[in-house]
């Protein structure tokens, strides 16, 4: 099983910032890709960034210039500083890795979510 457990959200003011923290833990053999994805009221949930194993990084345009993606390879941890926040910014934020686990037919890469942390930009 892997598991992954966001931390970091909460309430911030417009123009505010914040980091959102998510770690890997589990039974896998590597992990690929990882990033993180959000999910307004009433919206479906949309791509924020992601960041592979190589180190190459994909931003939706709307978090472009305010929010920047790192991760530890050797500590399985991803973050996101979101700065500059926007209220349209709110959402729960969800956390996910593309991890490769053995199975019986061998290795397979496998995509895993976190529950989610949820960020409110509100004045």
């Amino acid at each position: 099983q892997v598991q992954l457990v966001e931390s970091g959200g909460g309430l911030v003011q417009p123009g505010g910032s914040l980091r959102l923290s998510c770690a890997v833990s589990g039974s896998f053999f590597s992990i690929n890709a990882m990033g993180w994805y959000r999910q307004a009221p009433g919206k479906e949930r949309e791509l924020v960034a992601t960041l592979t194993s190589g180190g190459s990084t994909n931003y939706a345009d709307y978090v472009k210039g305010r929010f920047t993606i790192s991760r530890d390879n050797a500590e399985n941890t991803v973050d996101l500083q979101m700065n500059s926040l926007k209220p349209e910014d709110t959402a729960v934020y969800y956390c996910n890795a593309e991890a490769r686990i053995l199975t019986t037919r061998g290795l397979r890469a496998m995509d895993y979510w976190g529950k989610g942390t949820l960020v409110t930009v509100s004045s």
